[in-house]
């Protein structure tokens, strides 16, 4: 690939990590730059769900009620209790503690946590299938996106940064639909009822309590605060800490083969220590959140009971109410808490849903023409006319190009790098699009045809080989819908990798893993190749694709790809001069322009670029690299 057009951004993701409340609570995320708008466009991803989300709100309500409602009923018995208790212990006739009023009431407050279990159940059931809902349709617009994107937007990002946003942004949204919203809801409700409750029992006593509300808010805020430096710390640290461990074993052979263990242990232990001094700093801080509120709190259950008792004594309210009272402020503290959590929540989400939908928005490749020409027997006539292109509209790189190719050609591109080799097979596949001109193939500008089509036209075999986690006969059978076993075996022998295959002690059914690193480069080469003869292209692409074997198994290889390359247009990108002395017509290349062209022979007579190049190889003269 050209350079002009690489331009590496940093990897970014919204994730979630341990904030500065401990595992309950969330650090502030990235945060949205169009916070509503995002917010709006995420809605409307719900709107078809309506109906069900208002079931599920529904829902929340009552399961919150239920729960809320149950500590007055049972205060409700404890009152009855105390007052058997106390009419017995004066001596009152008939005193007795009514058993069946108090099983009537515990029996009602157990259907009541049966029913508001049910409703959350039911809540979460339903909101899991919404939140999955809609995650499925966000994964499969990102997937038909993908596919439509050019292939200049995946050139400017790194691989990172678009499986981020593909995969932990979608999951952090579907965490949010599935959990946070339905948990806001009833934070809300249990807000709103328990002060409501509460109220109704006694003003006072709600008044202390919301009394002791700020001083909760200020100790959490200022713990937060604190620990908000040794939380960044940590995650800095970490990604440290990631980075030189993949680092380290992705190369561990030159580590060892250069002797530098003892400075990578070293390297290792400094950004670990780091992380051990931010990371117990920051747990430490955010583990005291809990303790300070619930002291706080305690404050507050304290002041509760005493008022109360004397509320009892004076007779202005019963035990049981006192009794609820404290339940209800125990549920008061929690929901606060989780609501001021959410909220940071959905700060990330939303930052992930703004990134997701700048995926979805980005330009795609030009739609393809509904009555596109086809090339039903394709001869492999190439021409290039007056084509203009750059990376950039302020750069461009081939300026005017003309090039003709006839039918069975073998055409070989050689030139410096950043010459525009690969980038004249990007635009022959139509990965790019022209600035200007046009390139036709059979006289058919390929603008005008479908892309699929077009490319099915061609073979490929790269200096980077790419071969997928799977089997080698699966890997090798890609290159051909339907291929038999018998297929594969042949072309496989063409490419003189049947023999090393058959060696293997499971032969053709030999899984490959992720980076097919249990076979040698130059056996990974091999598999390329077969699959490219499989295919049995009318044009072929070959960028020095025997680069990475060994001298003998070239000559063979190249026997090869001779007797496949016959009556089929070829395009050779060489590195090695030595390898297209052949070729029936050699393309000279420099700052994207063909500065020279002709065979070997009429190269050399020039006594140009090209005889530059070629004997700089053999000579030992100024040697130029020209990959």
């Amino acid at each position: 690939m050209s350079e002009e057009r690489k331009e590496h951004k940093p990897m970014g993701g919204s994730g979630r990590g341990h904030g500065p409340g401990g595992p309950g609570m969330i650090m502030p995320g990235e945060k949205a730059k169009d916070f509503k708008g995002s917010l709006r466009r995420l809605i409307r991803y719900l709107q078809p769900r309506r109906v069900q989300l208002i079931f599920i709100f529904f829902m929340a309500i009552l399961s919150t009620v239920f729960s809320i409602y149950s500590p007055l009923k049972l205060g409700e018995a404890t009152t009855t209790l105390f007052e058997g208790i106390v009419g017995m212990a004066k001596g009152i006739p008939g005193a007795k503690i009514n058993f069946d009023a108090i099983s009537q009431i515990l029996l009602f407050v157990g259907l009541l946590y049966i029913f508001s279990a049910l409703f959350g159940y039911v809540q979460q059931y339903l909101m899991a299938g919404v939140a999955q809902k809609v995650v499925l349709d966000m994964r499969s617009q990102i997937n038909s996106k993908l596919s439509r994107l050019p292939l200049k937007y995946f050139d400017s990002r790194t691989h990172g940064e678009v499986l981020s946003r593909a995969t932990n942004d979608v999951d952090n949204i579907s965490t949010t639909l599935q959990q946070s919203l339905t948990q806001l809801i009833t934070s809300i409700v249990t807000i709103v009822g328990v002060i409501v409750m509460m109220l109704t029992i006694s003003p006072w006593l709600t008044l202390i309590t919301i009394v002791t509300l700020p001083l909760s808010i200020l100790v959490v805020k200022g713990v937060a605060s604190r620990s908000q430096k040794y939380f960044i710390g940590q995650q800095k640290s970490l990604g440290d800490l990631n980075g030189h461990v993949e680092e380290m074993y992705t190369g561990h052979n030159i580590i060892k083969a250069f002797g530098r263990e003892d400075e990578s242990m070293t390297h290792f232990n400094q950004i670990n220590e780091k992380l051990y001094q931010s990371g117990w700093k920051a747990q430490f801080l955010s583990g005291m959140i809990m303790p300070l509120m619930s002291f706080v709190s305690n404050i507050g259950y304290v002041l509760v009971c005493v008022v109360g008792g004397v509320f009892v004594i004076n007779k202005t309210i019963t035990i049981g109410n006192v009794q609820a009272f404290i339940q209800y402020t125990r549920q008061f503290s929690m929901p606060i808490a989780q609501t001021a959590n959410i909220a940071n929540v959905i700060q990330s989400t939303i930052a992930s849903a703004e990134r997701v939908f700048e995926l979805l928005d980005e330009e795609e490749e030009i739609p393809e023409l509904e009555n596109a020409k086809t090339i039903q027997y394709p001869q492999g006539a190439v021409q290039f006319e007056h084509v203009k292109f750059g990376y950039k509209e302020d750069a461009i790189l081939i300026e005017d190009m003309n090039i003709d190719v006839k039918p069975g050609q073998t055409i070989a591109i050689v030139g410096p790098t950043g010459a525009g080799k690969t980038t004249l097979i990007n635009l022959l596949m139509r990965f790019y699009e022209l600035n200007e001109g046009a390139i036709k193939i059979d006289g058919v500008n390929i603008a005008e045809m479908k892309r699929g089509d077009l490319r099915s036209k061609f073979g490929m075999v790269l200096q980077d080989t790419w071969l997928f986690n799977g089997t080698i006969f699966d890997n090798i059978a890609y290159g051909r819908e339907g291929a038999t076993e018998k297929d594969v075996m042949d072309a496989s022998k063409a490419a003189h990798a049947d023999h090393f295959i058959r060696t293997l002690p499971e032969g053709y059914k030999t899984v490959l893993n992720e980076e097919a690193s249990n076979i040698s480069q130059g056996q990974k080469q091999l598999l390329t190749i077969a699959r490219a003869i499989l295919a049995d292209p009318a044009i072929l692409i070959l960028d020095e694709a025997t680069s990475s074997v060994d001298t003998r198994t070239e000559i063979y290889i190249q026997k090869a790809m001779n007797d496949l390359m016959k009556g089929r247009t070829s395009f050779v990108i060489a590195h090695r001069l030595s390898t297209i002395r052949d070729a029936d017509l050699i393309l000279v290349m420099n700052h994207g322009s063909v500065i020279e062209k002709g065979n070997h022979e009429e190269l050399l007579k020039q006594n140009g670029f090209y005889a530059d190049l070629y004997n700089s190889q053999f000579t030992g003269g100024s040697i130029q690299h020209v990959g």
